[in-house]
């Protein structure tokens, strides 16, 4: 069996893939940027919370404010999707 990282990154991978299947709007660099910062905390911690964009990585990068910026009134559900999606 491989490691939780490799398990996390499989699992991104299948998220992404089928997030951008069919007719679904594509996520943009900046966005999908900001979900491998995502994956590569969900990857050491096994979950990520709101709160946590007020670290590194995140801060540096504008925290909670950028990633609302970024996926608008989406952010909670993509925060819960990537959460359920990741570390199953």
């Amino acid at each position: 069996m491989g490691s939780t990282s490799d398990t996390v990154r499989a699992n991104f991978k299948r998220w992404i893939f089928a997030k951008h299947a069919g007719n679904q709007p594509k996520f943009t660099p900046q966005q999908q940027a900001w979900l491998e910062m995502i994956r590569d905390h969900i990857a050491v911690s096994l979950h990520i919370e709101l709160d946590d964009f007020d670290y590194h990585p995140f801060d540096a990068q504008g925290g909670v404010g950028k990633m609302y910026q970024l996926f608008g009134d989406e952010m909670d559900r993509v925060i819960d999707e990537i959460n359920d999606a990741l570390a199953a």
